[in-house]
């Protein structure tokens, strides 16, 4: 057109005096946008590599095969908590991935354990007590974040805790105390105990002595099992005359953490009595039962996933993965020294589909959280319960409160 070869220098020369009188602007404004150039590339390429590490162990007898155990257990809900974490992360510029290793129970665990802190220092350990230690005091493991999701040992969040090692499934102190506290407020404060013939049930058996003593609750009688009978045939007969001798009771405990014969006292007492502890109704870190707060979602998800109920160790994976990826997002960074730090802090929350948002004990690393008490088809109660009081936080009624610590790491 006409005018527009006129036009054009006119504006151009109305730019440049813009420049020139507003130097200091445009640079401040370029300067942003550089430095928000680089921390979103930072940001892009931030990547969070967590281990899944697990050792089998060897299958033991028992009276019912009824129920077996997933191959996937644990390891479906760090994928689940992988992917839930990548939701948010992708917004962010942060990629999260899984790198599992499954040892068999006569492999070489600890060269394994090295193997992949070679690779990251983020690790989910599934495996016994002694495998845990054994792994935490590797010396490539110093500066290591480390989180069991399946051993229940009181000592290992007492007087054998360590700096590097974290749990965020309960200790079967926790458990215990969800159990008495529930009683207590039933007013079911005299118990029978049948403990189980294996460590693990001796370990729960203790832990619930220390908790009735804690809640004033009276173990009457004590007896251990030592039925090697087919129960399916026997249960009817046997399990009434063992436990005839007990003096008058509110409640049967039982301990029985391989779920061997435990389900043979239910209906099978002498008196009618409710069944609770390995049986019956259960205090644990998560059930199939679980829906309230949001919690059925994540049921649904991880059902679709892997095509089965979510249970304890899954969901304790799946916290432990996702309590790492609320780290990263606030901290920016996956080191894991940043990451303890944060994840110790009193800033520190994860949403855990439990009505409450759950922490970290700064004085022995386990992971505070209600305790949905359940039979296999509704959830019962949740501990703490109403009228357990603390004076700083209520889920430190369950368990090894601070002043109660031999833990001496943190």
């Amino acid at each position: 057109m006409p005018g527009s070869s006129k036009s054009e220098p006119e504006s151009l020369k109305h730019v440049v005096s813009l420049l020139r009188r507003w130097p200091t602007t445009i640079a401040c404004f370029g300067l942003a946008l550089l430095l928000a150039s680089d921390q979103s590339a930072a940001s892009a390429d931030l990547e969070v590599t967590i281990g899944y590490l697990e050792r089998v162990q060897p299958p033991v007898p028992v009276l019912s095969n009824l129920e077996t155990t997933p191959a996937d257990q644990g390891l479906a809900g760090a994928e689940l908590g992988v992917a839930d974490n990548n939701k948010t992360g992708k917004f962010l510029g942060q990629t999260f991935m899984l790198k599992k290793r499954v040892v068999d129970h006569d492999e070489d665990l600890l060269g394994a354990a090295r193997e992949l802190l070679g690779r990251t220092k983020l690790l989910l350990l599934d495996m016994t007590s002694e495998d845990l230690l054994a792994v935490a005091d590797l010396p490539e493991a110093k500066g290591a974040l480390l989180i069991n999701i399946s051993e229940g040992d009181v000592s290992l969040r007492d007087k054998s805790c360590r700096k590097n090692l974290l749990h965020t499934i309960p200790s079967r102190a926790m458990l215990a105390d969800a159990l008495s506290q529930f009683a207590v407020q039933k007013k079911w404060t005299r118990w029978a105990l049948v403990e189980g013939p294996e460590p693990e049930d001796k370990a729960f058996a203790e832990a619930l002595d220390k908790s009735t003593e804690k809640f004033d609750i009276d173990i009457r009688g004590r007896k251990v099992w030592g039925f090697g009978a087919d129960m399916r045939r026997n249960a009817a007969q046997e399990v009434p005359l063992f436990v005839q001798s007990f003096p008058e009771h509110d409640l049967l405990v039982v301990t029985d953490e391989r779920g061997d014969f435990g389900r043979y006292l239910l209906y099978n007492g002498w008196i009618p009595r409710p069944v609770a502890g390995s049986e019956g109704l259960r205090p644990d870190a998560w059930s199939g039962a679980v829906e309230q707060h949001g919690a059925a979602q994540l049921q649904r998800r991880f059902k679709s996933a892997s095509g089965r109920s979510m249970r304890a160790i899954d969901y304790a994976a799946w916290a432990a993965v996702r309590a790492i990826g609320e780290a990263v997002t606030q901290t920016k960074s996956n080191d894991p020294v940043a990451l303890r730090a944060y994840i110790l802090s009193d800033d520190f929350e994860l949403a855990g589909y439990k009505g409450r948002k759950l922490s970290f004990r700064p004085w022995n690393g386990q992971l505070r959280q209600p305790i949905p008490l359940t039979h296999p088809r509704a959830v019962v109660a949740q501990a703490p319960l109403e009228g357990f009081l603390h004076q700083l936080n209520e889920m430190d009624t369950l368990g090894i409160d601070r002043a109660e610590s031999r833990c001496t790491s943190f």
